[in-house]
């Protein structure tokens, strides 16, 4: 549709010119001005296609409204009307780039085959003007597929000789959309039309990549960015349907061509926390206090804390750390779904191997259940019910404590004389030593430490009754290497010294009527 402004003070021309007009069969929006200068405080507001004016008329004649409606719209179409013995005014109008002169009266057909003209050239230039936006735009499509599939700058360079690449400086931000029907490949003008209206004048080039995904990438930058693409996903849900789920992702701030590659792959990396977080639908790029390098360093620390949790069978331990490492990964902290599912792939293959009976085809099928995992939620459930396998296992296998803790005793028994640990001897039996205090007081109904102790004074007690070894011998003997100490814990023990039960020869009396008092 063209849009006309006639100008002329007699109302009974302008309606002829309008009869005139709605003859050429041609969808016009058509405007009318009485004089010149009503027709320019039009024009400061309103662009025409054609501009119809008589020559002659008060306050501002044609002549001048030529002149300075051509300064506003050099590109606008010029027709003139004027009567005979005004041929010097239409010599003056040539100047400003008149293309049509009719003489009034106006004859119907000498006025339809001016305007056929003037609209052939109108269709011409807009064909033209088509043909490069659309040129333009393909182009621009081209290098922006390009450029954020890696392509090389240099040799892009190359293959698009002639053309200026310094479009791609201007861009700011970009964003990622996303939903899972086949929406982006239909080539939907109304649908960019609306996301054009809710950009609120932040203008932006459309890439699409494929039927479920398109790239945004924007010139200006905005003043709230979330805000944005909330609106924007507002419009995704409305076009494509609620049943249809749709996500944005956007990217940090862009300086120059050098940082588009990065960014894509950035927005693809956010659009990963639809893995991680099913209720957002907007993922903003942000600078993480802890980076992804920290996360991957306190992962190796938990994955061995877990090892030696499932080799000391340390159900609660083990709980507590596999729970650390969920909290790592209940939010995106960089790293792909993939990775991820490694991580706990490795996690599982871990628990797997703590329980014998599980056959390799139990594991295979629990790795592929893993690995075709839609969210973090299911991750953890997978994990959990097999931690859960390894807590019933070990229940079931309770009996065996029986042997760690007599492994243990009779490592006391051999060792003694030498320093000994609760850290010590669980390494000695693969287990944690919180377990391992927990399974020894269950078994023995005594606390490890008052076991070793009772031990190392049983031993001194027989090298008292039994031999002439010195006091200072049988404390390094027994696992004291300072005597005061060894006497003082005697003492404690049997209620007298170790030199008073010798010379006293209070042997087991002693140590028996100390026990019934205590």
């Amino acid at each position: 549709m063209y849009r006309i402004l006639i100008v002329d003070d007699e109302k009974i021309e302008r309606n002829g010119i309008r009869l005139l007009l709605g003859r050429q069969g041609r969808a016009l929006d058509i405007a009318e001005a009485v004089n010149g200068g009503e027709a320019l405080e039009w024009l400061s507001e309103n662009r025409a296609d054609i501009l119809l004016t008589d020559v002659k008329m008060p306050l501002m004649n044609g002549i001048e409204l030529l002149e300075q409606a051509s300064g506003l719209y050099p590109e606008m179409k010029k027709l003139i009307f004027s009567g005979y013995g005004e041929f010097e005014y239409a010599q003056q109008a040539m100047r400003y780039g008149v293309e049509e002169y009719i003489l009034k009266p106006v004859d119907p057909e000498e006025f339809r085959k001016a305007m056929d003209k003037l609209f052939d050239a109108l269709d011409r230039e807009r064909e033209a003007e088509e043909r490069k936006a659309a040129e333009g735009n393909f182009f621009r499509k081209y290098v922006l597929n390009a450029v954020i599939n890696g392509t090389d700058m240099e040799g892009l360079k190359l293959r698009t000789a002639g053309f200026s690449l310094d479009f791609l400086d201007e861009y700011r931000r970009m964003m990622l959309l996303e939903t899972g029907g086949n929406f982006f490949g239909s080539g939907d003008g109304e649908f960019l039309e609306a996301l054009e209206r809710e950009a609120q004048g932040a203008r932006f080039d459309c890439l699409n990549l494929n039927p479920q995904e398109c790239v945004l990438f924007f010139l200006d930058e905005a003043a709230d960015w979330k805000e944005l693409a909330g609106r924007l996903n507002a419009v995704l849900t409305q076009q494509c349907g609620p049943e249809q789920k749709s996500y944005i992702s956007v990217s940090s701030g862009l300086n120059d061509r050098s940082q588009l590659t990065d960014r894509y792959q950035e927005l693809e990396l956010l659009m990963e926390n639809r893995f991680y977080d099913l209720e957002g639908r907007v993922y903003m790029a942000k600078n993480e206090a802890e980076s992804a390098e920290d996360v991957r360093l306190d992962d190796d620390t938990l994955m061995k804390q877990i090892r030696q949790d499932i080799r000391a069978k340390d159900i609660l331990s083990l709980k507590e750390h596999c729970k650390r490492l969920f909290l790592n990964y209940g939010k995106n902290m960089g790293f792909s779904q993939i990775y991820v599912k490694f991580v706990f792939a490795s996690l599982l293959k871990l628990l797997y191997e703590a329980i014998p009976e599980k056959t390799e085809r139990e594991l295979d099928e629990e790795m592929d259940r893993l690995y075709r995992a839609e969210d973090m939620d299911q991750v953890r459930e997978i994990t959990e019910k097999n931690v859960d396998l390894l807590e019933a296992k070990l229940k079931k296998d309770a009996g065996s404590v029986h042997r760690e803790v007599e492994t243990v005793k009779r490592y006391i028994f051999s060792h003694y004389g030498e320093e000994l640990s609760i850290e010590q001897l669980a390494e000695k039996v693969y287990l944690a030593p919180s377990y391992l205090s927990t399974l020894f007081k269950k078994e023995t109904g005594q606390n490890l430490s008052k076991f070793i102790k009772a031990c190392r004074m049983e031993k001194a007690r027989d090298m008292l009754e039994n031999t002439h070894e010195k006091i200072g011998g049988i404390s390094e003997k027994v696992g004291y290497p300072n005597v005061s100490y060894f006497c003082q814990s005697f003492r404690e023990y049997y209620g007298v010294s170790p030199q008073k039960y010798r010379d006293q020869g209070e042997g087991a009396d002693a140590y028996e009527a100390n026990q019934t008092k205590a």
